[in-house]
């Protein structure tokens, strides 16, 4: 089981109400931090001050983001030794064809559309939390790239 947190990168609040509220209906205790653009989760997840950088035990992004869209996060993700093999779920309500290609080959680990109906939603929260918190076995610390 990850007890680490969520990083959440979305600007909707009321995604970012919807998700939270459905985390805590299915009982997953993991705090979400939410950073609203991709600047502020590229800040969070790779800081250049020499602050320690977040950690999350799974990231979900949205890939339509001001300042820094989701996609170009993800690449930045990708290409740093530090978050490298952090497990990065693609939430979004894009369903072209292009993002779901891009977000796979900038190395997504999954790419979910968002559900419209909140017991849907729910449903699919259920599904991210049990999968990726509690099923997936992460890369032991210190054994990455």
């Amino acid at each position: 089981m990850s007890d680490g947190p969520i990083l959440l990168v979305e600007d909707n609040p009321d995604d970012v109400m919807f998700t939270v509220r459905a985390f805590a209906k299915n009982h997953i205790k993991n705090e979400v931090i939410v950073a609203n653009d991709g600047e502020e989760a590229l800040r969070l997840l790779l800081p250049e001050d020499g602050t320690p950088p977040l950690k999350p035990a799974l990231i979900l992004l949205d890939v339509n983001l001001p300042k820094v869209n989701g996609l170009e996060v993800l690449r930045h993700i990708r290409e740093d030794d530090r978050t490298v093999t952090l497990p990065v779920v693609v939430l979004t309500t894009s369903n072209e064809e292009r993002d779901i290609v891009a977000s796979y080959r900038l190395g997504a680990n999954s790419y979910v559309r968002k559900p419209v109906v909140f017991d849907e939603f729910l449903a699919a929260a259920k599904v991210l939390g049990v999968y990726w918190l509690l099923v997936n076995e992460p890369l032991p610390p210190g054994l990455g790239r």
